[in-house]
């Protein structure tokens, strides 16, 4: 299958592996961009220099295009940016930010950018910045969430109407069948996040990767909507933010209740107790560990199927 999201990362499926902080590393982004998807480097968890040696690494393991996840919040952009320059990276996602501030940049050195969004006012901002494509990411996603709460199916004929450049959708798909769903709505593409946090190469934990499949359904709320809204995991400490919200904490005392690492505490380390367990709803569908290269065969196989199944109808 061949479209327009295809023909600009140069891959052979438009199935797309989120940049995800503590998940997305080398290995994962390669195995990803190996098995005919893009793999994605997270650098919203990375210093500059460790991001440096994960792109070295991912251009070792594959001769085959990946990309770099930067969120625009980053303290250390500016030194992300050179460093993208300097290793010669192609693609660039970016995200929780102006897409005015970097995308002229990144353009100027031929990168292909592509803006994560959650709404259509900055769909059409991003479009207007030059952006190659956007993803239009709902409400299910885990990780940094849009305030809206707009679901992901409702998005995506939103932002489809809204722009001409590409759709690559996100939230809530971690199935053949979801992402046909997101493609008859309208998108060329799918990113795909929790599916991929669960896989080999993910560098998520192991304790974190079985609270994934543990996961029932509800088992995932928004939280911290007055700071930065995440998608978190039932623990003690998403409990804790829980009754602070209820309680009308300040966004100064929600911040000194996050700390600092919170992330990595829990999805690296696996501080199940104490540590942010970031992940999507759609968690609750998820069975195994597998490699990425399996996840991803499954999920298109599962396309072709369902779409053979529904022309038959």
């Amino acid at each position: 299958m061949g479209n327009r999201i295809t023909d600009l990362f140069k891959i052979d499926y438009p199935i797309i592996q989120a940049g995800m902080v503590w998940c997305s590393g080398w290995r994962l982004a390669s195995a990803v961009s190996n098995a005919g998807g893009l793999g994605i480097i997270g650098a919203g968890s990375m210093y500059p220099e460790v991001l440096r040696e994960h792109i070295r690494k991912c251009k070792a393991a594959t001769a085959l295009p990946f990309a770099v996840n930067v969120p625009l919040m980053y303290p250390q952009v500016d030194e992300i940016m050179v460093i993208l320059v300097e290793e010669g990276v192609k693609i660039v996602f970016t995200s929780a930010g102006n897409p005015a501030t970097w995308t002229a940049f990144l353009k100027e050195r031929q990168m292909t950018v592509v803006h994560v969004i959650a709404n259509t006012k900055f769909a059409l901002k991003a479009e207007a910045c030059g952006v190659d494509a956007v993803v239009a990411e709902g409400f299910e996603a885990g990780g940094h969430n849009g305030r809206e709460e707009t679901t992901t199916f409702c998005l995506i004929p939103l932002i489809k109407k809204a722009v001409q450049i590409p759709v690559i959708a996100a939230g809530g798909i971690g199935s053949g069948a979801a992402m046909l769903a997101a493609m008859v709505l309208g998108a060329e593409g799918v990113q795909i996040g929790s599916a991929f946090a669960v896989a080999e190469e993910s560098s998520a934990h192991q304790h974190f990767k079985e609270k994934i499949l543990a996961a029932q359904e509800g088992d995932t709320q928004l939280r911290m909507k007055s700071l930065i809204p995440v998608r978190l995991l039932h623990n003690p400490f998403a409990a804790a933010v829980a009754k602070a919200e209820s309680e009308g904490a300040s966004k100064t005392q929600l911040m000194d209740l996050l700390g600092r690492a919170r992330a990595k505490i829990g999805m690296f380390d696996g501080d199940l107790e104490e540590g942010e367990l970031e992940i999507g709803q759609v968690s609750a569908s998820l069975t195994k560990i597998a490699p990425a290269a399996e996840i991803l065969q499954q999920i298109w196989q599962e396309f072709v199927l369902e779409k053979e199944r529904i022309i038959k109808l």
